[in-house]
């Protein structure tokens, strides 16, 4: 799901989109050939995510920001992805064409602060959930065209992915349910017609639709917006026949007695859709 070639499309079409006929200001203060040295740095904790990204950034901003190409761009990784890091961490060192290093850093900042903070979060989240069985699971609520990259901080962060869109898992949500006629044949519907031997899910929004769900035979059934007391009920009434899912009001505050209740995943929109990007900055030495 992660491909590379994506992931370039991505970091050519911000460079792109920042700097189109080019760095003015860098133009018109920095010669061409002036050297330099960069270092990322933490200015809080957190979790790193997206150091190989800024990395391709600074890689690729040489062909647009008219650097002199005998000066070669070293870009040296300090912090691994995935890794615990503090504030006033050196996570990498650069240096080579000033001009390189100026247009490049905004768009790589960009990249490697929210993708940061989406692991961060992601972590604490897991965190919660230590000694149940429970994994984190992120949502579609993503930054379009960045889903691969917010997807990519998530399991950075610990937690592990839901499906990437509508083309590779069957997901009947609750208007799905409506102009099916009911749970059971939404159920059977799926079952009938996935002709691509997907994953078959289905949201419930009450005991009753989840009994509805078990009887059409779902394997796997999610949990929306249920109490904690309704959340202990739905696992009791499923005796372990199908994977459940809890999704909607999830805090870090109860995401652990969520997890506690026995269900296998739990989904977090905020992942992606409320992240608050990691204080890093990029010093020139």
């Amino acid at each position: 799901m992660f491909d590379t070639q994506k992931i370039d499309q991505i970091i050519d079409n911000a460079l792109q989109e920042d700097i189109k006929t080019g760095d003015v200001t860098t133009l018109c203060l920095v010669l061409p050939g002036t050297p330099a040295r960069a270092k990322i740095l933490a200015k809080q904790n957190g979790v790193l995510a997206g150091i190989d990204v800024a990395r391709k950034v600074f890689e690729k901003a040489g062909q647009y920001s008219q650097a002199d190409p005998k000066i070669k761009l070293e870009f040296h990784c300090l912090a691994k992805e995935g890794a615990r890091i503090k504030k006033g961490q050196v996570l990498a060192k650069i240096q080579g064409s000033a001009r390189t290093i100026l247009t490049a850093e905004r768009t790589a900042l960009n990249f490697l602060q929210r993708m940061s903070g989406i692991a961060t979060l992601t972590s604490e989240f897991v965190a919660k959930t230590k000694g149940t069985e429970a994994k984190i699971l992120d949502t579609r609520k993503t930054a379009p065209n960045l889903r691969i990259l917010d997807k990519l901080a998530v399991r950075l962060g610990g937690g592990e992915n839901h499906r990437f869109g509508l083309y590779d898992m069957v997901l009947i949500k609750d208007n799905h349910i409506k102009i099916a006629g009911g749970v059971i044949k939404a159920v059977r519907l799926a079952n009938k017609y996935n002709n691509k031997n997907l994953l078959v899910e289905i949201e419930v929004d009450t005991l009753l639709q989840a009994d509805q769900a078990l009887h059409a035979g779902a394997k796997r059934i999610l949990l929306d917006n249920f109490t904690l007391e309704n959340i202990k009920k739905a696992v009791r009434l499923n005796n372990s026949r199908a994977v459940l899912e809890v999704s909607g009001g999830v805090t870090l505050e109860n995401v652990g007695k969520i997890a506690k209740t026995g269900v296998d995943y739990i989904s977090v929109g905020a992942l992606t859709h409320s992240v608050k990007a990691l204080d890093l900055s990029i010093e020139i030495n």
